[in-house]
């Protein structure tokens, strides 16, 4: 492989991170953020009310996104592969 090839293999290694991480980070950023604005409307000031829903909020966003994340990763894989095959 030459180095080109080998840079182009790694932005499409950072590329695929960020489709698979970056949903789930942004919902987990929604979630706090709203949790957040809640407890400043409100003046609860409780450090571990912010993990509940944020758990089940990124619990729930992998379910959705499980599908997703898989083909982005069965993708990349395959480019993987068919490079190794190649030569």
């Amino acid at each position: 492989m030459t180095s080109p090839e080998i840079l182009d293999l790694a932005r499409s290694g950072i590329i695929v991170l960020l489709k698979t991480a970056g949903p789930i980070m942004l919902v987990a950023l929604a979630v706090g953020l709203t949790v957040a604005l809640f407890q400043a409307l409100t003046q609860i000031q409780e450090m571990t009310l912010v993990f509940i829903p944020k758990i089940f909020a990124v619990l729930i966003g992998l379910l959705l996104l499980l599908p997703f994340m898989g083909a982005v990763m069965s993708g990349f894989m395959t480019d993987i592969m068919s490079l190794i095959v190649s030569g």
